[in-house]
């Protein structure tokens, strides 16, 4: 991995700007050409750590604003407007929000991937997996009208899912950032305007 420019590069610019990983550059990238996090916006980080773009959406929804991040592992941000809860997505609850006096949100992301094996489309399958969890979710817990986005890796699966979220949503896009590498098979869905919850 250190040997690769590419990561380098990226990498050390994150360490630099003082985010943990290089992945806020691609959260960077889709809010300079959707503008999905707003001042004053509750957003809900699922797949949170290193915690790049929580920090990140802490700085956009400012201190009105709050940060909720969940995984699995820990994630030290020291910031007023960003929450922690150490949980498998597969658990969460309405209950885990509550000590934030939270119960909807106006943004969801998702950055979660399953752990790369090397087979592709079994791979594949289990990001699919993530993001129609991502996706219940933000059925349970998102408010009308409002933007959700989601990581996922390429794969035959793909035009069903991108078909299952705009049963949902005015507007579904996908998106392959600049800062993710050309070989990379991942891409992200935008999808905007949340018009039911089925």
């Amino acid at each position: 991995m250190g040997k690769d420019p590419w990561f380098d590069k990226w990498a050390k610019k994150a360490k630099q700007l003082g985010y943990p990983a290089r992945s806020v550059f691609k959260l960077m990238e889709i809010q300079e050409k959707y503008h999905l996090i707003k001042k004053g916006n509750i957003v809900l980080d699922l797949g949170a750590a290193p915690g790049s773009w929580s920090k990140y959406a802490c700085k956009l929804v400012g201190s009105e604003g709050k940060v909720i991040g969940v995984d699995l592992q820990e994630i030290k941000i020291n910031l007023p407007n960003f929450f922690f809860i150490q949980k498998d997505v597969y658990e969460l609850s309405e209950e885990d929000f509550k000590p934030f006096g939270v119960k909807s949100f106006d943004v969801i992301l998702s950055d979660m991937a399953p752990k790369t094996t090397g087979d592709k489309f079994g791979d594949h399958i289990r990001s699919v997996r993530l993001v129609e969890k991502a996706l219940e979710l933000a059925l349970k817990f998102l408010k009308f009208n409002r933007p959700f986005l989601a990581k996922v890796f390429e794969g035959q699966n793909l035009p069903l899912l991108k078909k299952q979220i705009e049963k949902y949503f005015k507007s579904v896009k996908l998106f392959k950032p600049k800062s993710s590498r050309k070989e990379s098979k991942e891409l992200f869905i935008i999808a905007q305007g949340l018009k039911s919850r089925g």
